[in-house]
């Protein structure tokens, strides 16, 4: 990163960008989007962060963009604070009401009939977490302490075909995960409808800025500047390795030692 800015030292931006390249993919600024496409994508994001800020458990988000990356038109993205181990039944529910945070604002800004496609990935997602909730985790009060998936069935892996369960008890399973899915779109558009101010303000600052990290979401989302110079990127404060000085030739002060050459 540092070498193709031409830069004679690395810097935390450099693996800040570094960090973000390989978790949210390249950016692609050379990729064309209307205003509209803009808007739209800024407050689907700030549906996801605005919903993520205020369930009950989920992972601290550390940036928010609507550059495209990779192949997102633009990306909430949550780190934890430490290793985990296992997820709570709450921590998985408050991950699926972040996930339909995006289709929720692009319902209750822009009308049911405006909703796009770019919520397929999101769709995805809480399906997969919701039929692991059911199927493998025993998080369902109706089909009880029971694994009905099989190896093919896995959270982290793909859901292709093949079941343990009849028939009876496949539909039994679509309907937990259907309820599951369905409450977590319900816990977004409340906390939406709620906070609408605030979505409205990170949805504006992200159209601004195109890219906030997780302190200045949270005070743009109380109406607030985010907090940097006009100069700076959404990093970690680095001076730029620009007014580093470059390193002076050194000549002999004539009693053995060296001194640096003063400078023009």
């Amino acid at each position: 990163m540092a070498a193709r800015k031409n830069r004679r030292f690395v810097t935390m931006q450099d693996f800040e960008d570094a960090k973000d390249k390989v978790m949210m993919g390249a950016e692609r600024r050379s990729m064309v989007m209307t205003e509209d496409e803009k808007k739209l994508t800024a407050y689907h994001e700030a549906g996801h962060a605005v919903v993520g800020l205020h369930v009950p458990q989920h992972d601290p988000i550390h940036k928010a963009t609507i550059i495209p990356r990779g192949r997102a038109l633009g990306l909430v993205l949550s780190l934890p604070e430490r290793d985990q181990l296992s997820v709570t039944y709450t921590k998985y529910k408050s991950k699926i009401a972040m996930a339909m945070g995006g289709k929720v604002a692009e319902e209750l800004i822009f009308g049911k009939e405006n909703v796009t496609s770019g919520a397929a990935s999101d769709i995805q997602q809480v399906t997969r977490i919701a039929r692991a909730m059911v199927t493998q985790f025993g998080f369902s009060d109706e089909l009880g302490h029971i694994d009905y998936a099989n190896e093919q069935q896995s959270y982290l892996g793909n859901y292709s075909g093949g079941s343990n369960a009849s028939q009876e008890t496949q539909k039994k399973i679509d309907e937990e995960v259907r309820k599951i899915v369905d409450e977590g779109y319900r816990t977004a558009k409340q906390l939406l409808t709620e906070h609408a101010d605030e979505l409205e303000n990170l949805a504006q600052g992200l159209l601004e800025y195109e890219t906030l990290t997780g302190p200045e979401i949270t005070r743009v989302m109380r109406g607030e500047g985010p907090g940097r110079d006009e100069d700076d990127t959404p990093s970690t404060g680095t001076p730029s390795v620009l007014s580093i000085p470059r390193t002076k030739p050194r000549r002999d002060s004539g009693d053995g030692g060296m001194e640096p050459t003063p400078s023009a």
